[in-house]
């Protein structure tokens, strides 16, 4: 395990390498990932807007800033994540503002399709879901915790809709997309903060 995670930390990019690297391709009419669709770069497109936005309004609260700077150690919170994806457009972004908060967290993001050893290791329920977060102890390298790729609210919301219809269809994704946007990212800061003590 510790040769595939020194291998994603070696190929891993900043918050802002990712977001360049998005746009390049974006801009070249592709989105990450090894599939190419017109669906997925529609969806980098409006993943890329929302992120945007999200950079502009998502606020770090006191108490959460305060709790991460008293963490007695230094974790880098390897992410898994592309572009394409809704839930990772959503999370990344808070990921980030909690990295500048906090010289405790050093954020570093990997694309899952490029890393499938490491997503291997981490799946949910056997599935490749993302954004998943694996909290290392900056030190030791050793995963401390993992996160994803919701916070519990929103995996039930998902859970709930797909138990009683069977699928995940446009109408729970839009209410799934409401509920982030009430949020404001409070529930993921929360669960996250509570991982690491």
């Amino acid at each position: 395990m510790q040769n595939i995670i020194d291998k994603a930390l070696e190929n891993s990019f900043s918050y802002s390498e990712y977001r360049q690297f998005v746009s390049k391709l974006i801009t070249e009419r592709k989105s990450t990932g090894h599939t190419q669709t017109e669906d997925l770069l529609h969806y980098s497109e409006l993943n890329e807007t929302r992120m945007n936005r999200l950079e502009k309004t998502i606020v770090v609260p006191k108490e959460i800033s305060e709790k991460l700077n008293a963490l007695p150690k230094n974790y880098i919170w390897l992410t898994l994540t592309e572009g394409w994806c809704g839930d990772a457009a959503q999370i990344v972004p808070i990921l980030h503002k909690l990295d500048e908060a906090s010289s405790k967290i050093d954020l570093r993001l990997v694309l899952r399709d490029d890393n499938d050893d490491l997503m291997q290791l981490f799946l949910t329920n056997g599935s490749k879901s993302i954004p998943k977060v694996i909290i290392l102890n900056k030190d030791t390298k050793e995963v401390v915790a993992t996160w994803g790729p919701r916070p519990e609210p929103a995996r039930k919301l998902i859970a709930d809709y797909k138990a009683q219809h069977g699928v995940v269809d446009e109408p729970i994704k839009i209410e799934l997309q409401k509920w982030y946007l009430h949020d404001k990212g409070l529930t993921t800061m929360n669960e996250l903060v509570t991982l690491i003590k």
